[in-house]
């Protein structure tokens, strides 16, 4: 047996232990290298060594964002246009949220994962967006809509569909579960062998596949050689932590739901070494880490504690545990890195920040968020408990920063820019929520008229419209310029890579800083910014190692001697000071 033949059904093995045997184990391996359309034989695989780079950022956007008001053209056409417009040579890649068939949840109750919703398009549209971009795409691996051929057929008793939904024994102990949501566990069904509980962790039009069964980790095997026909690179595992179940437990974070993602990214490299799997786990910091394995699960993990903890440190004008996070991040290991947000298509989840924020701190920044249009989703605490518990604001973030804790201000553009600055340097590939990109303000209508919360986010544009705000004087135009300047110039800095080393600056309560060291150039770049509303004195010669005398400031264009001199930084600016080890004294 080939060492890659091993690796593979070592994998199966993690996974199905105790419920296939052996022979059913090895032609379980054999199936899914037929489904990726692999030949063990012909698999010579190497970890390609820039799989990113400085260049890199991802923009968050849903296929139908944007809308064209005669309707001449698809969504997806319109989302293409709004992307070679304003964004090429941008953006590197685009996260097209789900764009098939769907129920409810805009696009997260999958109806059909092989197809293109054809009110916002077709295949073709994706993949000419797939030619000018990195693509990366959903793959809602924990559940589907209960609308679903999958799950019709499960009801009739019916094949593909039958046994690829877990039923449970309600019976059982399932008081330990961990929940996201408020809506009752299990739904009910009725089926030809009688009545059934199905699971569903998010609401019961979403209901959650059976991963014992391996025909369904057979199904995405071939749903992820379908999206990369279509030229998708970068695989989201949504939800994936709730994916394996077991009584007794949290049902989250299980050995065998991270033995199934070192599996998906096993044989998705070896299908395309360009490929990168990501895991979007809304869960506290150690358990999200956890998802980088050994360096052989997830190529990049949601850094799901920084928008929390950006806000807050935005909002109250201390930097205390945003510092205190990022100092305990732990050393990426090769071939692994960040996925850095701080606004997407859901809210900002506050269960990354529990252990860091304590609870007044945590009431206080949902109370402010409130006071600024800002809405509160739940999740039930389990136990056998009614209590429930704040899962995520929804608001958009241009109205997150519209102020402090002491209320409403006028700095609103300057926080909303040095939030983005500080995402911009750290660590890790930058993921930007298309909203972030053209200040979008909270849309109340559309939260109204869908009756959920996260809608107040996801609002759509009339391109029109779009274009005549971008073309005059409006805060859109002004924060999409701003914006559209610190990514060119990040892009631009060796010292930007997403792996290039960071290191943690100790600068007091009011500015937030930390610099970073490019592995393949002499360059270091100071990031500080000021993350008060009133004016910070930063004086240079606290920043100097004694290597270099002279620096540049990226942003404004300045230089400075970091010897002598000292700036005085206005409410929430950023400066990036670019030295070169080269220029000793």
């Amino acid at each position: 047996m080939s060492n890659h033949s091993e690796l593979l059904l070592h994998s199966v093995e993690k996974i199905y232990q105790g419920i296939l045997d052996v022979t059913e184990m090895e032609n379980l391996a054999n199936n899914l290298l037929q489904d990726m359309r692999l030949d063990i034989g012909q698999v010579d695989f190497a970890p390609t060594e820039d799989l990113w780079d400085e260049r890199d950022l991802i923009l968050i956007t849903y296929a139908d964002s944007f809308l064209d008001p005669s309707r001449r053209r698809k969504p997806l056409q319109v989302l293409q246009g709004f992307l070679d417009k304003y964004c090429q040579d941008v953006v590197a890649g685009v996260h097209i949220l789900p764009f098939y068939p769907y129920s409810s949840d805009d696009g997260f109750a999958v109806i059909d994962y092989a197809s293109v919703n054809e009110s916002v398009g077709d295949w073709d549209d994706i993949s000419a967006i797939a030619n000018e971009y990195r693509v990366m795409g959903d793959l809602v691996i924990n559940h589907a809509s209960s609308r679903s051929i999958w799950f019709q057929n499960f009801l009739r008793g019916r094949s593909p569909g039958d046994g690829y939904f877990l039923d449970v024994d309600i019976n059982q102990d399932w008081h330990h579960v961990v929940r996201p949501r408020t809506s009752p566990l299990f739904r009910e069904v009725q089926t030809p062998a009688g009545t059934k509980h199905v699971w569903c962790t998010f609401s019961h039009d979403q209901v959650d596949f059976d991963f014992r069964n391996p025909q369904v980790l057979r199904e995405f095997v071939r749903i992820i050689r379908l999206y990369l026909d279509r030229g998708f690179e970068i695989f989201r595992l949504d939800a994936v932590a709730f994916l394996w179940k077991e009584a007794g437990t949290g049902c989250i974070n299980l050995e065998q739901t991270h033995a199934v993602v070192r599996l998906l990214r096993l044989l998705t490299e070896w299908a395309d070494p360009r490929s990168l799997v990501i895991t979007e786990t809304n869960i506290p910091s150690r358990e999200n880490l956890s998802y980088f394995g050994n360096g052989n699960e997830a190529h990049c993990v949601y850094n799901f504690s920084l928008p929390p903890l950006l806000v807050n440190t935005l909002i109250t004008g201390n930097s205390h545990y945003l510092t205190l996070w990022l100092m305990e991040l732990p050393p990426l290991q090769s071939g692994t890195t960040y996925f850095n947000f701080i606004a997407s298509h859901d809210g900002i989840g506050l269960r990354p920040a529990e252990g860091i924020l304590s609870d007044d701190e945590l009431d206080t920044l949902i109370t402010t968020m409130q006071g600024f249009g800002g809405t509160v989703s739940w999740r039930a605490l389990g136990g056998g408990s009614e209590e429930k518990k704040a899962y995520e604001i929804n608001i958009a973030l241009f109205d997150a920063l519209q102020g402090t804790t002491a209320g409403v201000d006028h700095f609103a553009e300057q926080r909303f820019l040095c939030a983005h600055a500080i995402m911009l340097g750290l660590e890790g590939i930058p993921g930007l929520y298309v909203h972030s990109l053209l200040a979008t303000r909270n849309d109340y209508h559309r939260m109204e008229h869908s009756g959920h919360n996260r809608a107040i986010n996801r609002h759509q544009w009339d391109i029109e419209q779009l274009d005549k705000l971008l073309g005059s004087e409006s805060h859109h135009r002004r924060v999409y310029h701003a914006l559209v300047h610190l990514i060119c110039l990040r892009c631009e800095q060796a010292a930007f890579h997403p792996n290039a080393s960071q290191l943690v600056l100790h600068l007091g309560d009011h500015l937030f800083g930390y610099v970073r060291q490019s592995q393949q150039s002499s360059q270091r770049i100071y990031c500080v910014s000021n993350i008060s509303a009133d004016k910070q004195v930063l004086c240079l010669s606290d920043l100097n190692s004694h290597e270099a005398v002279n620096a540049h400031e990226l942003i404004t264009g300045q230089d400075f001697d970091l010897e002598s001199e000292s700036i005085t930084l206005s409410p929430y600016q950023t400066v990036w000071l670019t030295v070169n080890s080269d220029s000793k004294r």
